[in-house]
């Protein structure tokens, strides 16, 4: 493949509050999924990277945790995972919902933003245009220009496609002129296993009461292609979650519910290892693993 001499390539990454779009954001811009999306707010607990080739420039998204005020330990190691992500990075996009008016953790993550954003750009990103009438993403337009100081503003909409590609174009042109840092055809730097876990606490999350999403944690234990097979992927997972009531969700009447949830993330593992997957799954229980550090250390935090 020749390297035109203009060809950028660095990293970028989206910040915004918990439920702001950036892992939707991030899966329309690499044109698959790398991340994992729920409607629940705190999804995303791993700085987890998207690749997105392009002839002129190699752009690299890290995925990050939504930033909020912490309350307990699990909380404020993925507050560390976004600081240090900002500082790493050549160019931010800060993600503010077109639907949502802006509120106190917006102003909060601009508050931080602003130690960076003189080293770094800061692009504003008005997501879920889909979402919101021309009225109210114009009135969002005016009221983020207010926030804080921006490089430049976009509304876009990962659903339907809107303005995605101009946001590629903005985040390439704050890029370094440089050479591929990953081979051509690799979308995510990820470990297979890590994004099976990712796919497993996805189908969990679905359908949970509010008070689940923080307190599941997943971990494979084994997986490997059966002896003697070459078209079938054993796959071994534990659910964590706090508390004995906790359990009792997750299973449902009779375990029906922990059987949709394999059947639900067994399409989507198979769909990533291109493979028929066994997936066999167990509930546990680990005691406010969020706020024991040795728990955390288990659990891969």
């Amino acid at each position: 493949m020749n390297i035109p001499d203009s060809h950028r390539s660095g990293f970028a990454c989206f910040v915004g509050r918990p439920n702001a779009g950036k892992s939707t954001l991030t899966n329309a811009l690499v044109g698959t999924k790398v991340a994992i999306t729920s409607s629940k707010p705190q999804t995303t607990r791993h700085a987890i990277r998207g690749i997105v080739h392009r002839p002129d420039a190699q752009l690299v998204i890290v995925d990050t945790p939504g930033l909020h005020r912490p309350r307990t330990l699990l909380g404020q190691r993925l507050n560390d995972i976004v600081m240090s992500t900002w500082s790493e990075v050549d160019v931010i996009g800060f993600c503010l919902p077109a639907d949502q008016k802006i509120g106190p953790g917006d102003r909060f993550i601009a508050q931080q933003l602003a130690k960076v954003s003189k080293r770094t750009p800061v692009i504003g990103v008005i997501t879920k245009t889909d979402l919101a009438t021309q009225a109210q993403i114009a009135e969002q337009l005016v009221a983020a220009q207010s926030l804080m100081e921006f490089a430049e503003i976009i509304p876009v909409s990962a659903v339907d496609g809107f303005q995605v590609g101009q946001l590629s174009d903005l985040l390439v042109a704050q890029l370094p002129e440089g050479s591929p840092l990953y081979p051509e055809g690799e979308l995510t730097d990820e470990p297979e296993v890590t994004l099976v876990a990712e796919l497993v606490r996805e189908a969990a999350l679905e359908g949970v009461r509010d008070e689940l999403p923080h307190s599941i944690a997943v971990v494979v234990e084994e997986m490997a292609f059966r002896e003697g097979r070459d078209d079938l992927i054993d796959v071994y997972a534990e659910l964590y979650v706090e508390r004995p009531s906790q359990k009792g969700i997750i299973l449902g009447h009779k375990g029906e519910r922990l059987k949709k949830v394999g059947t639900a993330a067994r399409t989507q593992i198979e769909a990533l290892l291109g493979a028929k997957v066994y997936l066999d799954l167990h509930v546990k229980v680990a005691k406010d693993w969020q706020r024991d550090p040795k728990q955390l250390r288990k659990l891969g935090f």
